[in-house]
């Protein structure tokens, strides 16, 4: 498990480090590797260059660029890794939201709650290493990470499947109803239907409007009007579960 701090004061990046490594100590069987930046902006470069980690523990006040400007960029990219933010401001919480952020903690941050925020950091990792929705397709039968679901279209009686990633996977003509083909992945809680044709991960939201979802691509997906009062319901409750 990869694992990198970035916090513009040595002084609090070293402190972290040192919870970090005492967290770390009751798992001798996992191995993780900690990367550290002072520099910000080196870090977005090296985001856009590499392999993103599995969870960021970022300031959210940086020179150049600020914590949200980092897990923005993983979250254009597709990413599912895990952001924390330990800052010495809470003027960001809201946008720290947007961009999905697992706990926002403020310095100096006490033991437990750090221990804490790496238990649901780790939780969330390997949930996203998790289980698959399999999509027949004219190459065959492929299997896609339900982390990685954006929403899925019914067009023309064959499924569209947009990952986070832009990239989109189109299956052949459908037997079965959409309510059929989606019934295995609404029995997760981030998975809603909000009209005939769409399914959405709430996990991929962006706005939410009295007719329409906004996804994190931009993509604006219908509600349907009869459906309109349970989406927002759920999407309210998916949103203060995770917080």
């Amino acid at each position: 498990m990869k694992i990198v701090i970035c916090d513009d004061s040595i002084e609090d990046m070293l402190k972290i480090e040192k919870l970090l490594k005492t967290y770390w100590a009751s798992f001798p069987d996992v191995h993780f590797v900690i990367e550290k930046y002072s520099d910000s902006d080196r870090l977005y470069r090296q985001i856009q260059q590499g392999e993103p980690a599995d969870i960021y523990l970022l300031d959210m006040v940086m020179p150049r660029k600020n914590g949200i400007d980092i897990a923005a960029l993983l979250r254009k990219q597709g990413s599912e890794s895990v952001v924390i933010y330990i800052t010495s401001s809470d003027d960001f919480a809201l946008e720290s939201y947007q961009v999905h952020a697992a706990r926002y903690l403020l310095k100096p941050v006490r033991e437990p709650d750090f221990f804490e925020a790496m238990d649901f950091a780790r939780s969330l990792t390997e949930s996203n290493k998790g289980p698959v929705y399999p999509v027949k397709t004219k190459d065959g039968l492929i299997s896609v990470p339900r982390s990685k679901i954006e929403y899925i279209e019914n067009a023309s009686r064959m499924l569209e499947v947009h990952l986070t990633d832009g990239a989109v996977i189109r299956s052949i003509f459908i037997r079965k109803s959409f309510d059929q083909e989606i019934a295995e992945l609404l029995e997760y809680r981030n998975f809603l239907q909000v009209h005939k044709s769409f399914l959405i991960n709430l996990k991929s939201v962006s706005k939410l409007t009295p007719d329409s979802v906004v996804m994190e691509s931009g993509t604006s997906i219908p509600v349907s009007k009869t459906r309109a009062p349970g989406v927002k319901r759920d999407y309210l409750l998916f949103v203060s579960e995770q917080y």
